[in-house]
């Protein structure tokens, strides 16, 4: 939890097979997890490294197009792929450690 800033996120590398990458949303005690690929192209959302992009009301935004995500479900409420939902991982926080499991 402590490399994971309140209202930011990082993304995790998730050995396979399938090799996946997740994002890991901090919103102060929970953490979200969701499979880093937008289901409009499959392209991650991140700008960099561990730099997500969100709107105001705190959405989480594909870097790519601008597609929009409602936290905490994933479904795009704006851009290219409105209706469609990010992969979503279920998530639990123990002693201050993030463990998600298969989505």
């Amino acid at each position: 939890m402590d490399q994971i800033a309140d209202g930011g996120a990082v993304e995790v590398r998730v050995p396979g097979p399938p090799v996946r990458f997740v994002a890991l949303l901090r919103r102060g005690d929970q953490v979200l997890a969701f499979a880093n690929a937008c289901p409009h192209a499959g392209r991650p959302m991140n700008v960099a490294p561990d730099k997500f992009l969100f709107s105001p009301e705190g959405e989480l935004v594909c870097a790519v197009h601008g597609a929009t995500f409602r936290l905490p479900d994933g479904e795009c409420v704006a851009g290219p792929c409105v209706g469609a939902r990010l992969e979503v991982f279920p998530v639990e926080v123990e002693d201050g450690q993030v463990f998600a499991g298969q989505g």
